[in-house]
């Protein structure tokens, strides 16, 4: 085994094992995981002896973003820490086009950057307890890691309703959509383990967890409602579409709409904007936009901001500038779409 503390490899019969180990910061990713994390790709990728790549976290989460305080932080005492985006989102890209199996055992929080490094692999098993959430417009970000990618693709505006919402998604509504493949008690994960090393395929080891009838859960009965409501219009119009709700899906409305006019404005219109964009966009042009639209958020005040209230001082009251969506000047929300000066971002 080889560790690297906040990261573990190890190669176990046919595989090649990686153990998110940052338990008390639910397995956030920081710079020297994802650096060291692309390395070790690079190197099974080419290993004839390596058949597929698990990954797995340890403690209560699989991983619940990317270490945003330590991006909060840089930011505040200097330039923008767009290093840590470059370095992740080439990692994102390497999983997407990553040439054999990549399991993702699935027990907690999958969130953000945790999806970025779980979703985009070939296989994604959920425990009883993952939640599936993509919260960035919360803390006045957006949602990155290539996850346009797949939001966009989701049945009935699932995506941009978790992109506006950061809605939660349990494990049977995440297999529902199409987020999770496989499911299995956390109980068998070592033995999921011990399966794909021993043939190297995946996809015998996890026959029996494949569900072959998949029902939603906290979605359902709702999920046509979310299809007309986000199917298009300004973040204005759902909202209004929201709040006109009537009858047994009033209250879910109420609570959808409540939880939006909490997020950034800004985030909002560059969310709605980006993952409607993505459904035309390849996966490689979605990290290239997302590289672009960080390089103009991290030189703002919402992120911040957002980081503040919810990290730092931890009072959940974000003051955005602008506070209100009519406020949001639509010349700075088409900055964050534009290539950064230094040109947009190289993928390997």
């Amino acid at each position: 085994m080889d560790s690297e503390s906040e990261i573990e490899f190890e190669r176990r019969g046919r595989i090649g094992l990686v153990t998110l180990n940052r338990p008390s910061a639910l397995n956030a990713l920081t710079s020297a995981m994802v650096q060291a994390f692309q390395a070790r790709l690079a190197t099974w990728r080419d290993d004839d002896d390596v058949a597929a790549v698990v990954v797995r976290g340890r403690g209560r989460a699989f991983c619940a973003g990317g270490d945003i305080r330590r991006v909060y932080d840089a930011g505040r005492e200097g330039p923008p820490a767009l290093e840590f985006f470059r370095d992740e989102y080439r990692l994102n890209a390497a999983i997407k086009h990553f040439p054999k199996p990549y399991v993702s055992l699935i027990d907690g929080y999958v969130m953000g950057g945790g999806a970025g490094v779980s979703v985009h692999g070939s296989h994604r098993v959920f425990a009883d307890n993952a939640v599936f959430s993509m919260p960035e417009a919360g803390i006045g970000f957006f949602p990155d890691v290539g996850s346009s990618y797949f939001l966009a693709r989701l049945p009935n505006e699932i995506g941009l309703y978790c992109g506006l919402a950061a809605a939660r998604l349990g494990r049977a509504d995440s297999l529902h959509v199409g987020i999770a493949t496989h499911a299995a008690p956390a109980a068998d994960f070592d033995a999921i383990v011990e399966a794909i090393a021993d043939a190297g395929d995946p996809d015998t080891a996890l026959q029996a967890y494949r569900p072959a009838d998949v029902k939603a859960e906290a979605l359902a009965g709702v999920e046509a409602e979310i299809g007309r409501i986000f199917a298009n219009g300004s973040v204005e119009t759902i909202l209004s579409r929201l709040d006109a709700v009537e009858g047994p899906h009033a209250l879910f409305a109420e609570r959808t709409a409540a939880e939006i006019r909490t997020k950034s404005p800004t985030s909002l219109r560059i969310a709605l904007r980006q993952i409607r964009a993505a459904r035309e966009l390849e996966f490689d042009d979605c990290i290239r936009l997302d590289y672009r639209i960080a390089s103009e958020i991290l030189t703002g005040h919402d992120f911040y901001e957002g980081v503040r209230a919810a990290l730092v001082d931890k009072d959940r009251q974000p003051r955005w500038r602008p506070g209100k969506l009519a406020e949001v000047d639509p010349r700075a929300v088409e900055a964050h779409f534009l290539a950064p000066p230094e040109g947009d971002l190289e993928l390997t």
